[in-house]
């Protein structure tokens, strides 16, 4: 059954245009594993499929990895023109200028528009501590260590949980490849900060003391990662295009500087755990320049989608917009009074674009929505 989807799903792509996300991981075994996925449209749906998982049997370099993807190509009889974008982890085997990955695929097709994973590059974001507020996660993140990694300090930190009547029993571990693990992780261990103070209390008092000495930073970062969390979320799902990802990422840049503002004048409405918690001057000072910083990393980092231009008419294309092009005007004129598109296009305008119609009728129209929602689809890769 899995030969026959693979060879569905080549035969398919050997006609249509689609966008590829590679990313390169290593396993337990320290084998090098690649790992293609492919985003298409098929019956005016958007569809996202696992291409190929193939081992890299020599190294991780760029040229390794365009050979693994270009024999797998001629296997498939794929052609490399049907490619029209390209999404990745920013990693120098993939984006070198002269032996990245991308740099081989362009001298194949130039044209071709390639990105950075957007949530990849949130993560990079939310990994721009402090020197202070690093400490103090690693305070966090020490302590749970300390009770997870032992079976036995797990069943009695389980027995202390249930004496202090808490709403969880267990401390929840923290992994850099699942981005929302640490929100995870730094959520259930404040709602169980007591608990753990008196855990630790016997087994490792300097690890106590520092803890509580910092527990505003607990407090913050807690609070912190749970909106990165929500983010992370929003920037997840089969729907999401760059044109929506640059309206998430834009409210949340917009937010950290009203988050400044706020923690500036101690008002903390917007951080219920350090709102119940003594902070000094001090530590004020200390987060206000940490959103400072996030805020300009943001900017940096998504610096190409938020200066993207986004065509008025892309977004509402029965709106009365001039563009340049003779021809494309002429198309958004006659296209502005067909009746029976007026009533498709109540489903939003990606659903809209999708239709099987449009590049027959439209075919200047469709060439640059293509060339700006479906070659843009691939924005993102799923870890959870």
């Amino acid at each position: 059954m899995s030969s026959d989807v693979e060879s569905f799903l080549c035969d398919y792509l050997q006609t249509t245009h689609f966008s590829i996300q590679l990313d390169e991981s290593t396993l337990p075994g320290n084998e090098a594993l690649l790992l293609a996925y492919v985003r298409f449209v098929m019956g005016e749906e958007i569809h996202e499929e696992l291409l190929f998982a193939r081992t890299l049997k020599t190294d991780t370099k760029g040229e390794s990895i365009f050979a693994v993807l270009s024999d797998f190509f001629k296997e498939k009889s794929i052609p490399f023109t049907n490619v029209i974008s390209v999404a990745t982890d920013g990693a120098p085997a993939m984006v070198g200028r002269y032996r990245g990955f991308i740099s081989h695929l362009k001298r194949i097709i130039p044209e071709v528009t390639t990105i950075h994973c957007v949530i990849h590059r949130q993560h990079l974001v939310a990994k721009n501590l402090s020197d202070r507020l690093h400490q103090s996660l690693q305070f966090v993140l020490n302590a749970v260590n300390k009770i997870r990694s032992n079976a036995l300090n797990t069943s009695l930190f389980t027995q202390l949980c249930d004496e202090n009547d808490e709403d969880f029993q267990r401390l929840l571990l923290h992994t850099e490849v699942r981005w929302l693990s640490k929100g995870a992780c730094l959520s259930r261990f404040y709602s169980l900060f007591n608990s753990g103070q008196e855990f630790l209390g016997s087994k490792d008092p300097d690890l106590k003391k520092n803890l509580i000495n910092f527990k505003a930073d607990v407090a913050y970062l807690t609070d912190l990662f749970q909106k990165f969390n929500e983010l992370n979320l929003q920037l997840q799902g089969d729907s999401l295009n760059l044109i929506t990802t640059k309206s998430v990422i834009s409210a949340f840049i917009g937010k950290l500087k009203f988050m400044k503002g706020n923690i500036g004048r101690r008002e903390f409405s917007q951080f219920s755990n350090l709102s119940q918690v003594e902070c000094l001057d001090e530590d004020i000072q200390t987060y206000i320049q940490h959103l400072i910083a996030l805020h300009g990393d943001f900017n940096t980092r998504f610096e190409d989608i938020l200066s993207m231009e986004i065509p008025p008419w892309i977004i509402n294309p029965f709106d009365e917009t001039e563009v340049e092009n003779v021809i494309l005007q002429e198309e958004l004129l006659e296209l502005s009074t067909n009746e029976e598109l007026k009533v498709t296009f109540k489903k939003g305008y990606q659903k809209f674009w999708l239709q099987a119609e449009i590049p027959k009728k439209y075919p200047v129209g469709n060439h640059a929505k293509a060339s700006h929602s479906v070659s843009l689809i691939i924005s993102r890769r799923k870890k959870f």
